[in-house]
């Protein structure tokens, strides 16, 4: 009960936003149109008409370039904080930096040389 008022703000925040996500819903739902037309039925894909069906299959390389682009997107969250704070880690941090870079390093130089960066 004594950390209780350090999580009052964030409780605040949590409250505020729950009720703006019910109240925005509820008005959405109650002025939106209702009327349903062949043009609302229709797949939206970023303003462009829909080409084929949503339910086709996607190459394997597809997937790799994505799961490339997760790992190397989470390497860029841990690179950043070691980049602000790199006087002040030294040499220390520059070691452990290094042993986190290291592997990823060497798994993009084999992924480079299986060809998984090739599109065709």
């Amino acid at each position: 009960m004594e950390h209780l008022p350090n999580w009052f703000p964030i409780l605040v925040v949590v409250v505020i936003a729950t009720v703006m996500v019910l109240v925005l819903t509820f008005l959405s739902w109650l002025l939106g149109p209702k009327r349903m037309t062949a043009i609302k039925a229709t797949a939206f894909e970023c303003g462009s008409e829909s080409s084929g069906s949503a339910r086709e299959r996607f190459s394997v390389k597809f997937y790799m370039v994505a799961l490339l682009f997760v790992v190397f997107d989470v390497e860029a969250v841990f690179l950043y904080p070691w980049a602000v704070l790199f006087k002040e880690l030294a040499w220390p941090g520059f070691i452990v930096m290094g042993i986190f870079l290291f592997p990823v390093v060497i798994g993009l130089v084999y992924e480079w040389k299986k060809g998984a960066m090739e599109w065709d």
